[in-house]
Parts: structure tokens; sequence; C-alpha cells
């Protein structure tokens, strides 16, 4: 599951640590979220939350899409292996499209 953490890193990528927490107690949500870099941009919270979706959209595709193994097999055998594989891809694409 993609996380607030997983989104943040997508930001500010050239500046290490750029972030932080204002207090540890109140956990890591973006109402907490502070600034160590003054060079650092905050991104806004629909914007860590479009990341976020755009992100756990790839883990989706990735994690259903045949293997690579898979993929190499269908290729070699063609045919109706290759149909299928492409089948299968397409379901996954359909199960999850592009924003």
């Amino acid at each position: 599951m993609i996380g607030l953490q997983d989104a943040l890193g997508e930001f500010n990528k050239e500046i290490p640590g750029w972030y932080g927490w204002i207090n540890l107690e109140d956990g890591e949500v973006y109402s907490n979220l502070k600034l160590n870099d003054d060079t650092a941009i905050m991104p806004t919270e629909e914007e860590v939350n479009a990341k976020i979706a755009e992100l756990q959209w790839l883990e989706n595709r990735i994690s259903e899409y045949p293997s690579v193994q898979d993929c190499i097999h269908a290729l070699l055998d063609g045919g109706d292996t290759l149909t299928d594989l492409q089948a299968q891809r397409q379901a996954v694409k359909d199960k999850y499209p592009k924003g």
C-alpha cells in the first residue's frame, strides 16, 4: 500500500531530508508535516494525494501484469500463448485505466 512517505519521496528529490514531522506523537500525517530545508517547496495536500493515487495505480498495474518470465515464454511460444498474454495485460489495463 502506498502511503504519505512514498509520495513525499517524489517531491524535492534533489534535497535529501527536506521534510520532517512537527510532533512525532501526532503521527505521519500531512497536517503534521514541516519543511527541514528552506529551499524545498512544500507540496499541497492535494498534490500529495494525487501522487499517492498515481503511485498506487502504478503499483497495482505492476503487481498484476504477467511476469517477465511469462512474457518471454509467450513470445517464444507464440500462438495462443501470446494471445492469452495480451488478453491478461489488457484485463489489467481495463481494471486500472490511466488517470
